[in-house]
């Protein structure tokens, strides 16, 4: 049955956080996550056949770890049990492996933020997943190449969960809107998905906000305009159009403020941009151009900063890569500036598309 059937909200367990309530509860109402789960994939047949092996699911939160493994535990004939990593100990793990040793059936373990495990802890759990007495589902936002040692890593299965699509993200809007009777304006739904970033659990928080604080209009239904999705996320909308406008003239006073040394401005520039979402690699390439356009041989270490902010946006992502992207803002803005590599190369370019051609001389030819 559908978590939200012949229901609503307030008749729902109160503590309970419309996140938890709204969770997938079969492999067909999840969302997201294809390229591992898609018809046909190693990862769904395994669990749709209840033969899953140890595996370790990463990546950012809110995109269906978790919810996965619950249906995992639905969907078993194995005896479950769930242990969180920060307030679990070597002694919990051991009563833990020595119950699945008595055990006669096989017994899956989820550990929650498996990242907190230390070395020692990790290290107990290892002779069980051998031997397969254990089959483990370790649960992370870290990267488990630096968090979880080698043999660990060696006895999984590791799967990468990415952030949900905006199309995901509306999906599950328009799940709930279905459920609890909410009427989201465009402009709203748009907000929630943009400013949500791929974490469903932080879309389903901002709704449940909106939902529980605002009444019901005289058709039943929970009227949700942007101004309450502004209220809901504590994100203003932000007059920016990507593909407009916005996106020009904003980028221009980028520039223009660095160029007349207004470092302050650029930085609000900056930041108005990376609020709005704009790409970060849109501004690194931006930074490069500007860092040979106006500063040139001026300051020859210019280039080389811009030229490694991009790879620095592309290694490290957002929200970390704001950082990089100040920090080379403030050095172009404060730079001595020199235009003459740019003008110098288009000056020479229109020589040689309307003059007359100069040959090669004598001297200078490869003979």
């Amino acid at each position: 049955m559908d978590l939200f059937e012949n229901t609503e909200l307030k008749q729902v367990k109160k503590n309970t956080p419309l996140a938890v309530q709204s969770a997938p509860e079969t492999l067909e109402k999840f969302v997201g996550q294809s390229h591992i789960l898609a018809k046909g994939k190693l990862l769904r047949r395994a669990i749709e056949s209840d033969n899953i092996s140890s595996v370790i699911f990463y990546g950012p939160s809110g995109c269906g770890k978790s919810a996965l493994a619950k249906i995992i535990a639905d969907r078993t004939s194995a005896y479950f049990k769930e242990i969180n990593a920060v307030i679990s100990g070597v002694d919990d793990l051991r009563k833990v492996v020595f119950s699945a040793e008595q055990r006669a059936k096989k017994t899956i373990l989820l550990v929650d933020e498996i990242h907190h495990f230390n070395k020692s802890q990790q290290d107990c759990l290892l002779p069980s997943v051998e031997k397969g007495i254990i089959t483990l589902i370790g649960i992370t936002t870290e990267n488990p190449y630096f968090y979880i040692n080698s043999a660990l890593l060696s006895r999984s299965l590791l799967f990468e969960f990415k952030k949900l699509s905006d199309s995901d993200l509306k999906k599950i809007i328009q799940r709930v809107a279905v459920k609890l009777k909410i009427n989201f304006s465009v402009s709203a739904m748009s907000h929630l998905v943009k400013y949500c970033e791929g974490d469903a659990r932080r879309l389903l928080n901002a709704i449940e906000i909106g939902y529980a604080t605002t009444g019901k209009n005289k058709d039943g239904f929970i009227d949700f305009p942007l101004k309450i999705a502004e209220e809901s996320i504590q994100r203003k909308i932000i007059d920016y159009d990507k593909k407009g406008d916005g996106h020009y003239d904003t980028i221009s006073a980028f520039i223009k403020s660095m160029r007349a040394g207004k470092t302050d401005d650029a930085l609000y520039w900056l930041a108005k941009m990376l609020v709005a979402g704009e790409d970060p690699r849109f501004i690194a390439r931006r930074l490069i151009i500007f860092a040979s356009e106006d500063v040139g041989n001026s300051d020859p270490m210019a280039l080389v900063l811009a030229t490694a902010v991009l790879r620095a946006v592309e290694f490290v992502g957002l929200p970390e890569a704001k950082i990089p992207l100040s920090q080379v803002t403030i050095y172009l803005a404060s730079a001595k500036k020199s235009r003459e590599a740019c003008s110098g190369i288009f000056e020479k370019i229109e020589k040689v598309e309307h003059e007359k051609n100069i040959a090669v001389p004598e001297e200078l030819k490869n003979i």
